[in-house]
């Protein structure tokens, strides 16, 4: 769509700005996946651009479109209208219901609950993972104080340990923020749950994606935002090899 205004890199035009959690999900499923906020040398539309209708970085950081944004990041994943997790170069993204199988068939993410040790054995998440990912499929969604006593994690070298840990199991969509949980006299904590138990549907439905599909869909529902977007610019964006984007561009409309 035309638009007078130069847009920020990666960021599209919405012709109407996100103002509730439902204009919110709306959006993610019409875009498919985006950042919470923008980040530089990464070309994704953010929410808070779509709420804000300007650049998070020409300031403030924190306003009241970001504790929006704050609250639905958890809200949504609990409702079911959405995903949110630490996935783009470690951070938050929100991903549509539509095209989560599709993630979750690239990453190898469509697991069960009690698949920690199969995944550890085979040298895809690190011992610390392990062990929250077992506690979570014990005990249930847990918020983050709660869940790093209960894998004895209360130190402050036991955080560090614990913060390395989750970003592995976001990065790889294995948990999921799930809601929130006033835990202290603080801002209240975010909960977590395993994407599989979280979003049992979608996780069987990528069993039965290939990579190659994935690549295919995640590659088109960009490039209805992008056109101009080649194979370069979506083996960086997600990672591939220049023939894996190659390929997920020339992919009959029927596989994707």
């Amino acid at each position: 769509m035309a638009h007078s205004r130069k847009l920020p890199e990666g960021e599209i035009h919405w012709p109407k700005r996100v103002a509730t959690a439902a204009d919110a999900a709306r959006f993610i499923d019409d875009v498919g996946y985006c950042l919470k906020v923008s980040i530089k040398n990464l070309p994704l539309p953010s929410l808070y651009y779509a709420v804000a209708r300007r650049d998070i970085h020409d300031g403030p950081g924190w306003d009241r479109f970001y504790e929006k944004i704050w609250r639905w990041k958890d809200d949504l994943p609990r409702r079911h209208r959405a995903f949110y997790a630490r996935y783009f170069k470690g951070r938050g993204t929100f991903v549509s219901l539509k095209l989560l199988p599709h993630f979750l068939a690239l990453e190898g993410a469509a697991v069960a609950p009690g698949d920690h040790e199969r995944l550890y054995e085979a040298g895809r998440i690190s011992a610390d993972a392990r062990l929250i990912w077992e506690m979570l499929e014990r005990h249930g969604p847990l918020a983050t104080l709660e869940l790093r006593h209960t894998a004895k994690m209360e130190t402050a070298a036991g955080n560090a340990r614990f913060k390395r840990a989750m970003a592995e199991l976001e990065r790889r969509l294995l948990v999921v923020h799930f809601g929130t949980e006033q835990e202290t006299a603080a801002w209240a904590s975010g909960r977590f749950e395993l994407t599989c138990r979280a979003f049992p549907s979608e996780t069987a439905h990528a069993q039965d994606i290939s990579p190659e599909s994935a690549r295919a869909r995640i590659a088109a529902k960009y490039q209805e935002w992008h056109s101009d977007a080649g194979p370069e610019r979506l083996a960086r964006l997600f990672g591939w090899t220049k023939a894996e984007a190659l390929a997920a561009i020339e992919s009959p409309p029927s596989r994707r």
